[in-house]
């Protein structure tokens, strides 16, 4: 592998780090809000939509989960990808 392909990979890889961090703070900072704040959430949106506390809490769920999925798979498992095939090169 010639040497800028090298820092390439090197910072496509320090990129997504980032922003598998980011990502799981923004799904941190979503569980906080929704535990601190569950009824006040619930206050502005569930008689906006007419969705019962279980239904917004389903919701809140589903979407955490499904953040959380799309962290891993688009960022943290590339991240480990280009991690382990340039610590193999350099090896």
């Amino acid at each position: 592998m010639s040497e800028a392909t090298r820092e390439v990979f090197d910072t496509l890889a320090r990129v997504l780090l980032r922003c598998w961090i980011f990502g799981f703070v923004l799904l941190m900072m979503w569980f906080g809000f929704y535990m601190l704040l569950g009824d006040v959430i619930y206050g502005l949106h569930g008689e906006m939509f007419g969705l019962s506390k279980h239904e917004l809490d389903v919701i809140h769920y589903c979407g955490m989960g499904l953040v959380k999925l799309l962290v891993f798979v688009c960022f943290l498992f590339p991240w480990l990808a280009i991690t382990l095939v340039l610590r193999k090169e350099k090896g």
